[in-house]
């Protein structure tokens, strides 16, 4: 009599066990995603931004108002956005570390001293994060020049030390002196250019640029920005074989950030114009 009665009890435990494992089962893919998806893929929109600048009539399709970017940070802040640098990328693709749900990459191409002047206090106000690829013989010539211009001016050796120290700003590399339209645009291939001669130009220029940068900050960019997005049939390659492990290109899509070391590639960025609000940029982001 006994034995049956601790059978009957084991039983309905069982079943209570099962009950309560099935429908735990249901509500953690409730969304579609089940936990391991949510770690194993994250969403990472990327914004890129050039130049700040309060006059008016030098605000164009790459320079924005102060103010335009202090609501940008304020609405990411407000609708719980976090903001990542590449370093963050790493540590999770390769580190197993986590990435947040809601995560944004904000980036700076060429390195203009308004990014120092009007963005960086902005950063640092409301505790966010930016990514900033500077032309290293632009800093390399105000360095030694100490022309200092809102206006025109390029971020200096110690502009760059001090951002990178507070943790605010990332450094990566744009290439030493290859920020041109003619007679190559960016790092990509002129028109009869031998594969070798092509391979030592890119190479001693971005090396060039990684050794000065990394002599400035005591650290070496993990990434290369492709300036104006343009590349060539085997640019990448190039670039890989120089040590980057996560590159950015101009091209307006929404990036999905995988474990797999290949997700860190070609990353996808949009160009902040300022024709619309931060709110209906990112609207139309999550809708591509």
């Amino acid at each position: 009599m006994f034995g049956k009665y601790i059978l009957k009890r084991l039983c309905l435990l069982i079943i209570a066990f099962t009950t309560v494992f099935t429908f735990s089962a249901l509500f953690s893919g409730a969304d579609g995603r089940d936990d391991k998806s949510a770690k194993e893929e994250v969403f990472l929109p990327i914004i890129m931004y050039h130049s700040i600048l309060k006059d008016k009539k030098l605000q164009n399709d790459y320079t924005i108002p102060p103010t335009l970017f202090e609501n940008d940070l304020k609405y990411l802040t407000d609708n719980g956005y976090t903001t990542v640098t590449v370093e963050d990328l790493i540590n999770y693709v390769y580190h197993g570390r986590d990435l947040p749900d809601r995560c944004i990459m904000l980036t700076f191409d060429d390195g203009y001293y308004n990014n120092y002047y009007y963005a960086y206090p902005l950063l640092k106000k409301y505790k966010c994060k930016a990514v900033i690829s500077p032309i290293a013989s632009m800093t390399e010539k105000f360095t030694q020049t100490q022309d200092i211009s809102v206006t025109y001016g390029h971020i200096s050796d110690n502009d760059i030390r001090e951002m990178a120290n507070s943790g605010y700003v990332e450094i990566q590399n744009h290439s030493y002196d290859m920020h041109t339209l003619t007679p190559r645009k960016g790092v990509s291939k002129k028109r009869g250019e031998s594969t070798e001669d092509y391979k030592n130009t890119v190479t001693n220029d971005i090396t060039k640029a990684q050794n000065y940068l990394e002599n400035v900050t005591g650290k070496k960019p993990s990434c290369f920005v492709y300036p104006f997005g343009a590349k060539s049939d085997g640019t990448e390659e190039i670039v890989r074989e120089l040590g980057f492990v996560c590159t950015m290109t101009c091209t307006e899509e929404p990036n999905v950030i995988t474990r797999d070391k290949e997700s860190l590639f070609e990353l996808g960025r949009y160009r902040r114009d300022g024709k619309e609000s931060m709110e209906k940029l990112m609207k139309s982001i999550r809708n591509s």
